[in-house]
């Protein structure tokens, strides 16, 4: 692995006799973007509290930039970009005076046209920030986040509140970070982000990391999904590679072998005279992955109850 950016092993935290994070080991490169993904209550916030050197670690060993981040934290802060969920921004100053006056507390900041710019918002520099929609206070955010160029920048949850628009606008603004160098570490609840920005993903369950690696590396434990509305008077046929259930009037299969058990299918259809309605085929995403992981966990605490 190339340089490390974060380096973390056997991680531990705890609130009184609460263990909130129990042993998690991740390390991320220089360069790369990396999205820690979970449920409420996984443990994502507390790890993230402690790289940022928000909270010390009750055991494990923890490295930002090569520095510790709780006794470096001062030294770090000037090569660290930090997007919390809210970020506290003071509504009666406009776009272009918040930003003026985080340059003051910046370290080599850009300038103000330029960090505008790059979150397009320069149209909106003389608005009040009371007066932006939620979508735009998160681009200011992200704008104060990147002001002091960090080489590490921390995203939590950095397009909630956004439209579909903003939400792809912000995409491009994350990855030509990325693509200049900026290592990111990002959490969201849009798993499709995960998926569309990550280089890889770890996901977070019950304080532990259930599962590690790129995002179509990850997807793949899960099988392919087919699906299509239940016909009327037919039974549906029984695929090659594939379980079959029914479900609210449709018919959904989890395929091993979708390109061969859609051919199969469609082949069906055909000699049957069966249109398909409302089919779709899909690989798994990381939301059923993140979904199948919280239930098998369940199931396997009320076995042991």
């Amino acid at each position: 692995m190339a340089e490390l950016a974060l380096d973390v092993l056997d991680l531990r935290c705890s609130y009184g006799a609460f263990e909130a994070v129990r042993g998690v080991s991740f390390q991320v490169a220089s360069g790369e973007l990396f999205a820690l993904l979970g449920t409420n209550g996984a443990g994502k916030t507390t790890t993230i509290e402690v790289l940022e050197g928000l909270q010390s670690a009750a055991a494990g060993r923890v490295r930002v930039l090569g520095r510790d981040p709780r006794r470096d934290r001062r030294a770090l802060r000037r090569h660290t970009g930090v997007m919390l969920q809210d970020g506290g921004l003071t509504g009666q100053l406009t776009v272009r005076e918040s930003v003026q006056v985080w340059r003051g507390l910046t370290h080599r900041p850009r300038t103000t046209d330029e960090v505008l710019d790059l979150v397009g918002l320069s149209p909106r520099s003389g608005v009040a920030v009371e007066q932006l929609s939620g979508g735009e206070r998160r681009r200011l955010e992200l704008a104060l986040a990147v002001l002091g160029r960090p080489q590490l920048l921390f995203l939590d949850e950095p397009t909630t509140g956004m439209d579909p628009a903003s939400r792809r606008t912000t995409w491009d603004v994350i990855r030509r970070l990325r693509s200049d160098g900026t290592t990111v570490l990002l959490t969201t609840h849009y798993l499709d982000e995960a998926e569309a920005l990550a280089d890889r993903v770890a996901i977070m369950h019950a304080g532990r990391i259930a599962t590690i690696g790129t995002p179509d590396d990850v997807v793949t434990v899960l099988p392919a999904r087919i699906s299509f509305l239940e016909p009327t008077g037919l039974r549906p046929p029984e695929l090659p590679h594939a379980t079959v259930a029914i479900d609210e009037g449709r018919v959904g299969y989890q395929s091993s072998d979708v390109q061969v058990d859609l051919a199969y299918l469609l082949d069906w259809a055909r000699d049957h005279g069966v249109t398909l309605r409302g089919l779709t085929a899909r690989s798994a995403s990381l939301e059923d992955v993140l979904l199948d992981i919280a239930a098998n966990h369940t199931a396997a605490d009320k076995a042991h109850q």
